[in-house]
């Protein structure tokens, strides 16, 4: 597309910084500021077309001049841009007062309008999105085909700006309806996985996971993350959490049960009514390695009242990365869960051996449990044994199962 431009409005268009340093919205009213100002107009606006009426999506004004607001509309039938769209009216106007078409527009006499230019925006599949304007409440007779020109290619430009932005809409409202249908009709199972006590050969917790029934077939990660890009994770979290609890009741108690939240979701107020029911010692929340902290002291705040009604704090994937270090340091978890990176083959890795040893040190020190994560060998099992880790889960003790699974195989 950079073709259609000659030099000048290139040089224009990377003035403060090349076009891809703009966030969208950023780039196209950087468009509309170099356009406005280069042709001294008063406004310059992109439209959109729906349904009979005009939408402002971007305005660009000088200063004072506020009467075009983003997210104002009209009837397109009284604007110039349908009137430019089915060529009642030209694209380049020196003086609307010149043109009787013109001079019927209550805008042309309200406003009022002196010198207009209005170019289609056309996407690729050749629908008119809208248009992209220039006027100003005087005429001017300076304006000239080149002029028209360069609008046309900025809303050349505009329009591949815009067609992203709207895939990326199509998409975002793809996957809202998605985990929306998810959410309503729960269309998700919890399982637990066991957790040992390696010392004893025994159960003594459950981590909850979750399995989706809905199509496309993802991981749960993938759920949880197209979740929380479209504002739906801490829904989708507290509907996952309610199926939790109700199938841990088939638990018995002296067994506690782990479950995955993020630290937006121990925010939300909703939380704290559904725990404080719990058994005491129950209920442990387990904040991975990956979920982003913005405030470590909000989140403080909002644990306490859960760790007064007997909620346990885990932190998980621990030696995965530095946020896990700074989970435990900021929130004093109650278990500290080894990362599967560090207990694979820790058998056969003196290196592995003495980070874990050293985990398992600092976790006693501050009044921490550990739990091996991904434990999938006798061999591995045994090293952690001489670690002196004593609570252990992987596929070699247990597989992620349904509750009735787990009383079946003898797990409960």
């Amino acid at each position: 597309m950079s073709n259609t431009l000659d030099t000048p409005i290139r040089d224009m268009l990377t003035i403060s910084g090349e076009p891809e340093n703009y966030t969208s919205k950023e780039f196209i009213s950087r468009l509309l500021t170099i356009i406005r100002r280069h042709l001294k107009m008063d406004v310059a606006f992109i439209s959109e077309l729906v349904d009979g009426r005009r939408y402002f999506r971007h305005v660009d004004a000088k200063q004072g001049e506020d009467r075009v607001k983003v997210g104002g509309s009209d009837p397109e039938e009284d604007s110039y841009c349908l009137q430019v769209i089915e060529g009642r009216l030209p694209e380049l106007i020196q003086d609307a007062n010149d043109l009787e078409e013109a001079r019927k527009l209550a805008a042309t006499k309200d406003f009022p309008i002196g010198a207009h230019l209005s170019v289609p925006i056309r996407l690729e599949n050749g629908r008119i999105y809208g248009t992209f304007c220039c006027f100003s409440t005087h005429p001017d007779h300076s304006l000239n085909e080149r002029d028209l020109a360069m609008m046309h290619a900025f809303s050349e430009v505009a329009a591949e700006q815009i067609e992203q932005d709207l895939e990326e809409r199509e998409k975002h409202n793809e996957i809202k309806h998605r985990i929306s249908r998810v959410i309503d009709n729960e269309l998700l199972n919890p399982v637990f996985q066991p957790i040992y006590d390696i010392t004893t050969n025994t159960p003594t917790g459950f981590e909850s996971l979750t399995r989706f029934k809905a199509e496309p077939a993802r991981t749960p990660d993938v759920w949880f993350n197209e979740a929380a890009q479209v504002g739906l994770g801490v829904d989708l979290e507290i509907m996952a959490l309610r199926r939790v609890l109700a199938e841990a009741e088939r638990i018995s108690s002296g067994y506690y049960v782990s479950v995955n939240l993020s630290p937006k979701t121990l925010l939300d107020g909703h939380i704290e009514e559904l725990l404080c029911t719990q058994p005491d010692g129950r209920l442990v929340l387990e904040l991975t390695e990956h979920a982003v902290v913005d405030c470590y002291e909000d989140l403080v705040d909002a644990l306490l009242p859960l760790r007064n009604y007997g909620v346990r704090l885990a932190v998980d994937d621990a030696g995965a990365g530095f946020a896990s270090f700074r989970h435990i340091l900021a929130l004093k978890p109650d278990i500290i869960k080894l990362d599967i990176s560090i207990t694979r083959n820790i058998d056969r890795d003196a290196n592995r051996c003495e980070l874990a040893r050293g985990l398992m040190g600092f976790a006693h020190a501050v009044g921490s449990k550990i739990v091996a994560e991904g434990v999938e060998t006798e061999a591995e099992l045994d090293a952690l044994r001489k670690i002196g880790i004593d609570m252990a889960q992987g596929y070699l003790l247990g597989k992620p199962m349904s509750v009735s699974e787990l009383i079946t195989n003898n797990y409960l």
